[in-house]
């Protein structure tokens, strides 16, 4: 395709505003599309001390104010922010004079933004679902849940082609939305492993003297301490883990659950032994990954795992549970170790597992790390998704609205 295809991208997420994992992929994405020849211009949320507009890696950047109009409640706000990006969006692409050839939305936060755009300006509309509300919730109960899942399933409806990170989202999501197959396609998720190779020759005692003394092992997670990360089964274990290693518990994130948990390491008689950092910054996250003897991802539902192929990346040697998108990142005693889902005792034998044994440790180390060059690969993910989007506007070209456009 030529060097022309210019895409709209919509997230309500982009650095250094960084909710979830939304962010870095759009980032990452959009940096290796640009190196590849393709267009991106992306609107998303403003944030304190960025600016409204920035080239960031070879893709332009339009900040949108989402805070001016006061909402009682997150759907309100959604609601109100998806009017204000709509807006600022048509202006941008009417400023390029059209010339834009596809819309790409990345989850049910910008779904009305990006259907409003695909029928204003009748260019193909590809919708990214990095999860689902029926999955995060296992089923909807509530009728704010079901407010999410219904924008979801229409955003499915809407989009060309929707992209799943997985083939577990690919057949969830085709399960949730009752999609046809031929409108789903899987690209994976990436990594950008080139991040940790200058901590390589770093010398990181003094900075590890920080969380754990020298004789303990670092067990490390990262997430947002919500219930369905599973960090719940990760504090259950922890007495299981240290009757046979020596360990210090790590755990970097924010989440509803971090007091409950506090709570409960307080009254095991571990508050010593387990440390929550609360959020960190990329630095820091980065060379504690590098420490880490172990790190851990015990989700109950996850789409692709994106924590796990970070840790990876850092040579950390990952034990998850054998659930969605993990199970298809590791392969079991070859690139980490797998246990059952919400079992602390399982749990608590693949952490043990590793720890006890360098050997090991060493094995599943290094077949990871070849494991994400061949195939978490930025630059390979972008090509794919611009083969994806080719396709697409081969079909376009062929339709009504293609024709009425010339």
């Amino acid at each position: 395709m030529s060097q022309d295809l210019n895409v709209v991208m919509l997230s309500w997420e982009f650095p250094p505003r960084i909710i979830g994992g939304i962010s870095p992929h759009v980032h990452y994405l959009s940096r290796s599309l640009s190196r590849k020849g393709v267009k991106v211009y992306i609107v998303t949320c403003d944030f304190p001390g960025a600016p409204q507009h920035e080239i960031v890696d070879g893709a332009e950047v339009f900040r949108i104010d989402s805070y001016k109009n006061p909402s009682p409640d997150f759907a309100t706000w959604v609601y109100l922010m998806n009017v204000n990006m709509q807006k600022e969006a048509a202006s941008l692409i009417r400023s390029l004079g059209n010339k834009i050839d596809v819309i790409h939305a990345h989850d049910w936060l910008v779904a009305t933004a990006g259907i409003g755009l695909k029928h204003v300006f009748r260019k193909p509309l590809f919708a990214t679902m990095h999860s689902t509300e029926i999955g995060r919730r296992n089923g909807i109960h509530f009728d704010y849940e079901r407010m999410i899942h219904e924008t979801e399933a229409w955003l499915a409806y809407e989009a060309w082609k929707v992209i799943c990170c997985s083939d577990y989202m690919v057949s969830h999501v085709q399960w949730a939305f009752g999609l046809p197959a031929d409108k789903l396609v899987m690209v994976p998720n990436g990594v950008n492993y080139e991040v940790y190779s200058k901590y390589e020759n770093e010398d990181l005692t003094q900075f590890r003297g920080k969380f754990a003394l020298p004789e303990e092992k670092i067990v490390l997670f990262v997430g947002r301490l919500v219930y369905e990360k599973g960090i719940h089964v990760l504090v259950n274990a922890v007495p299981k883990i240290l009757e046979k290693t020596n360990a210090k518990f790590v755990i970097v994130g924010n989440g509803y659950m971090k007091e409950q948990l506090a709570g409960l390491v307080k009254n095991m008689g571990l508050a010593h032994k387990v440390q929550f950092t609360g959020f960190v910054d990329d630095e820091t996250l980065r060379k504690l990954q590098k420490c880490a003897s172990v790190s851990v991802v015990p989700s109950l539902f996850e789409p692709f795992g994106i924590v796990a192929l970070e840790a990876m990346a850092a040579k950390s040697p990952v034990v998850v549970s054998d659930t969605g998108g993990l199970s298809e990142i590791v392969e079991h005693d070859v690139s980490g170790v797998k246990t059952y889902v919400s079992n602390p005792d399982s749990l608590a034998w693949g952490i043990t597992k590793v720890l006890v044994d360098d050997g090991y440790a060493n094995w599943l180390r290094n077949n990871a790390y070849k494991r994400i060059q061949e195939k978490y690969d930025w630059d390979k993910i972008a090509q794919q998704t611009k083969v994806t989007y080719s396709s697409v506007l081969s079909e376009y070209s062929k339709s009504f609205w293609a024709q009425q456009m010339v």
